[in-house]
């Protein structure tokens, strides 16, 4: 049984493993990279594997950065199955050709200066199209309900806690008589979140495979977001500018609207025109309001009482493109909420543009910006910056919202892990930026003594089967075997440094193993 990791290696996107076992090569999550030019990159290149040789792909949940790159996995040769819960389905029937169809723009957008500079033309890395054609290999399945993938490898999916539909998965392995648990994190969940359920917990594990999106920090603002919001809200109208909220089309958008209706229910802001501007988001939150069975006793409340919070009298949509210009024109305070959530790409870059020289208006953050974005400059306090070809000065108030992340914090993330009645042998910190990921490390080893490893991109591991008790002499013995496997290698002739740090990564690992067990 081995591992490797694809992508959301010491980064926060681009999710991606892959389990071998058995000849049988399963992925778990398919994600695209988002963030700086160098790493965006990382989506055009092939595949470190054939697709068509992939017989499934688990799928955690509907972001981008965990499901984007799977009508690209489809596009060159992968026919198997992609599983996943039907709320994560329907989302991914929205999301993945928006996803599509951002790309054609762009590359239309690229090609324009690529055709007067002389340089060659790009194509996207799948277009809207491909994006639809990819769900008929969707298998949909149900929170808790035990599936077997292959004659080795049996599977569940549990509530995650982040969005509408996303999952933690369990993944049993049998190899012999032994069998070994593994389980997939996807991006665990904050609590008290809107709609949706807390975190599932879980209690018994051999290997851990965890997000460390804010391993480093806890969440500054969990217990006063909503008279943040409140505040930001009344600031901007009363200087008569627009709040523009760059938003994650699925779940922020639907979690500021909530916050927001409490806040026009309490008559503690005025009611002010309200725009999701977004064809993605406006269709995310249509499937939201189908999606009842997975709301939370508290959100279900409210629904009974006749409060339903994606149901305001003030809020409108803009599905069209001329919609969405309309809304920069013309006087009076409104709220506008648009993707993308880093304002890396979409409309919101250009209401960005219409509102960021206005000292009037107020951009208000409210997710995690990855390194590189639009999003990151703007709350590191940039002044001047280019959007679309155009310099724009940032004259308008960047306020920032920390507690509304569908993430767990430091905090959430070492409760969660706490939970385990029996320690996990190992852990493998994934989804957060190296420093991140090296802070929750040491918490996890000083506090729960954890063996813990933050994997390189392409990096891959043999798990070892679990028993009762760890036969020491085979451990010894595997020791042993890549010790001198290691040794003839540098010896030899043959020049290849990744497998030299493949052997010597390996080697680390089983004397952590051999230290915890002897």
């Amino acid at each position: 049984m081995r591992i490797k990791f694809l992508g959301a290696a010491q980064v926060v996107t681009g999710s991606c493993y892959l389990l071998e076992v058995g000849g049988k090569k399963i992925m778990i999550d398919c994600g695209l990279f988002q963030g700086s030019k160098e790493i965006k990159e990382r989506n055009y290149k092939d595949f470190p594997i054939p697709p068509s040789s992939v017989d499934f792909v688990l799928l955690t949940h509907a972001h981008i950065d965990h499901s984007g790159l799977i009508p690209k996995l489809i596009k060159h040769g992968f026919r198997g199955q992609v599983i996943s819960t039907s709320a994560t389905a329907d989302l991914c029937e929205v999301m993945l050709p928006d996803c599509g169809h951002i790309q054609e723009m762009e590359c239309e957008r690229k090609n324009r200066k690529n055709r007067r500079a002389g340089k060659k033309l790009i194509d996207p890395i799948y277009t809207a199209e491909d994006g639809l054609k990819a769900m008929k290999y969707f298998e949909r399945v149900k929170y808790g309900d035990i599936i077997p993938v292959t004659p080795q490898v049996t599977v569940r999916f549990l509530d995650a806690g982040h969005i509408l539909g996303s999952s933690m998965i369990e993944v049993w392995v049998k190899e012999g008589e032994q069998e070994t648990k593994l389980v997939f994190s996807g991006d665990v969940g904050n609590y008290d979140q809107p709609f949706i359920n807390d975190p599932t917990l879980i209690f018994n594990a051999d290997y851990v495979f965890m997000e460390s999106t804010y391993g480093g920090r806890e969440h500054k603002h969990k217990d006063n977001k909503a008279e943040m919001l409140k505040e930001a809200i009344n600031d901007t109208y009363n200087k008569g500018g627009n709040l523009i909220i760059p938003a994650f089309a699925v779940g922020r958008t639907q979690d500021i609207v909530y916050e927001i209706a409490e806040l026009q229910n309490e008559g503690s802001i005025p009611t002010m025109p309200i725009y999701i501007d977004s064809p993605m988001a406006v269709r995310a939150t249509d499937i939201f309001d189908r999606h009842p069975n997975v709301y939370d006793e508290e959100t279900n409340q409210l629904i009974s009482k006749g409060r339903h919070p994606l149901r305001l009298k003030n809020l409108h949509f803009s599905l069209t493109a001329e919609e969405s210009k309309q809304l920069n024109i013309g006087t009076g305070s409104k709220i506008i909420i648009s993707a993308s959530g880093m304002c890396d790409a979409g409309r919101i870059k250009h209401h960005l543009r219409h509102n960021l020289w206005r000292k009037e208006s107020t951009v208000l953050i409210v997710g995690y910006q990855a390194i590189g974005t639009l999003g990151r400059r703007l709350v590191s306090g940039e002044k001047l910056v280019r959007i679309h070809g155009e310099e724009v000065a940032v004259r308008a108030e960047v306020r920032n919202i920390d507690g509304f992340s569908a993430h767990a914090d430091q905090v959430g993330l070492l409760d969660w892990l706490k939970q385990y009645k029996k320690a996990p042998r190992q852990v493998f910190l994934v989804h957060g930026e190296a420093e991140a990921a090296e802070d929750l490390a040491k918490l996890v080893n000083e506090e729960l003594n954890i063996t813990t490893t933050i994997p390189e991109l392409m990096q891959e591991f043999d798990l070892i089967v679990a028993e009762e008790e760890t036969n020491k002499t085979m451990l010894k013995e595997a020791y042993q075997n890549v010790e001198e496997k290691l040794q003839r290698y540098l010896q030899s002739d043959i020049e290849d440094s990744q497998e030299s740090q493949r052997l010597l990564h390996q080697l680390r690992d089983l004397e952590r193993w051999l230290n915890s067990v002897v």
